[in-house]
């Protein structure tokens, strides 16, 4: 259960009788309904209020069913059907009019109202939704719950005292002085008026609707005790809800974070051991590099993927690059095991055009890789295989990996990539996916982001003798189903 549902089935509970207990000794509600019948016909007399035409008397009969008697008329009708629940001893059932009075706001022009209070204009200006502004005249004066009647804002409940000025799009809820506006504000909200209004393009609510809704009326004592044990409990679930927010966000990315550490214990050579038959991992680097001049002579790799750096770790136990003929001592993330080489991602890793081609064929773009978007039939484009792996490199995503569910032409926004035969190459989609928040964190251009390629090409790579790969490879595998 979260906040909003607590909070809901609290205020359940309070106007079916369930929140506080009864007092036998409490003044029963049918003689508060009378008291406020009385004052009803006062201010009738007094021509503050208009006479209900429809008044009307709810009771119980002798065979337990509810009535309605129209005073008017004397019709009377039984009501069974309309009575949601069954209320406690004491309590009485009766329409929103009968326990308080409801009366829209006025309008007022834009230009009338400002945003600062100042002493030329000290009245709080009312909206469906609270405070709109400021205003130099009022037309309320007292404690009222106040309730928003269109648009989005229907059934929407606040509080306002003093002296105020309401709008047309707020009604002023009057309990005659005898029904507290806390009591109505809590009852109110558990009514959820917002179901009451209008199905249209601008829902609105009308009061002469809202006013014929039925409402358990309990005590006058009870009421009291009702409110105060709210006031108590608000806080409270607060509390919870907070703490079930700090929870949500919690559980929403303990997994991410399980998953990064998992990688990252994969690419610092922590997550499996090292196993000596395995030997070092010296000569996957001539054999990459082999791999590579062969397919640049092919022209399948650029003579820029050909790189002349070598990174070792020195006597002092200190990392340094020779590039060319020039040795710099370099800072790397991680200390690695004594069996791997370290090396650029360049080196195990390049940006390619796919292959071009023309043809019908699915194009593979970011949204039906993603499962959000039908197929759509291109004529020519960057043509990619089934297995193959393709990497964003321009938009917000720049350096999410997808693998190639079927043939078709890369989207405009992707690159192939291009991963060493040489390597296993799920360690190396692995090192990627620990390193996808700061490439995405790292992008080039305002207008359309895109991958930073120096940076891509820059990270430092821990390369295991290839059975460790292997096997870091499944472990990972292994570890991820138990995330899920």
């Amino acid at each position: 259960m979260n906040g909003k549902q607590l909070k809901n089935s609290i205020l359940q509970w309070a106007i079916q009788g369930k929140l506080v207990p009864q007092d036998p000794n409490d003044e029963p509600a049918s003689i508060l309904l009378e008291r406020i019948r009385a004052e009803k016909a006062k201010l009738v007399k007094e021509k503050k209020i208009k006479k209900d035409k429809n008044e009307s008397i709810i009771y119980r009969g002798d065979d337990n069913s509810y009535y309605e008697k129209f005073l008017a008329t004397g019709e009377v009708k039984c009501i069974d059907e309309e009575i949601p629940f069954d209320i406690p001893q004491g309590w009485e059932w009766c329409r929103l009019k009968h326990m308080c009075s409801m009366q829209a706001g006025k309008n007022i022009s834009a230009s009338e109202i400002y945003d600062e209070k100042s002493v030329l204009h000290p009245y709080r200006c009312v909206g469906g939704n609270g405070l709109r502004g400021f205003t130099n005249t009022f037309n309320a004066e007292g404690h009222f719950a106040i309730i928003g009647r269109q648009g989005a804002l229907c059934g929407c409940l606040n509080i306002e005292s003093g002296k105020f000025y309401a709008t047309e799009h707020a009604v002023v809820v009057n309990g005659f002085g005898i029904i507290s506006s806390l009591f109505i504000y809590y009852f109110f909200t558990a009514l959820n008026l917002n179901q009451y209004a209008t199905a249209t393009a601008q829902p609105g609510l009308a009061v002469s609707n809202i006013a014929e809704v039925f409402i358990p009326l309990p005590p006058l004592p009870e009421q009291l005790r009702i409110v105060s044990k709210i006031e108590k409990l608000l806080p409270l679930v607060k509390t919870y809800k907070q703490a079930q927010n700090e929870l949500n966000t919690l559980n929403a990315t303990l997994n991410e974070q399980l998953r990064k550490s998992i990688l990252q214990e994969a690419i610092q050579g922590k997550l499996v051991p090292q196993i000596a038959e395995e030997g070092t991992a010296e000569k996957l680097l001539a054999e990459i590099r082999k791999e590579k001049e062969s397919l640049v002579k092919e022209g399948k790799l650029k003579k820029s993927a050909l790189s002349d750096s070598i990174i070792y770790k020195g006597a002092d136990n200190k990392y340094y690059e020779r590039i060319n003929e020039q040795i710099v001592e370099i800072e790397l993330p991680f200390e690695y095991p004594n069996s791997w080489v370290v090396s650029r991602l360049k080196d195990v890793c390049q940006l390619t055009d796919g292959e071009k081609r023309t043809g019908k064929g699915i194009c593979l773009d970011a949204k039906y890789l993603r499962g959000k978007s039908p197929a759509t039939i291109i004529e020519k484009g960057k043509f990619v295989y089934t297995g193959d792996n393709i990497i964003l490199v321009d938009g917000e995503n720049s350096g999410e990996v997808f693998t190639v569910p079927q043939d078709g032409y890369m989207g405009s926004t992707f690159k192939q990539l291009w991963l060493s035969s040489v390597m296993w190459k799920p360690y190396i989609l692995g090192f990627i996916l620990f390193y996808k928040e700061e490439l995405r964190n790292s992008k080039r251009g305002a207008a359309i982001p895109h991958l930073n390629k120096e940076l891509f090409y820059n990270l430092p790579i821990g390369i295991p003798p290839l059975a460790e790969q292997q096997r870091i490879a499944e472990r990972i595998t292994e570890l991820s189903q138990l995330l899920k």
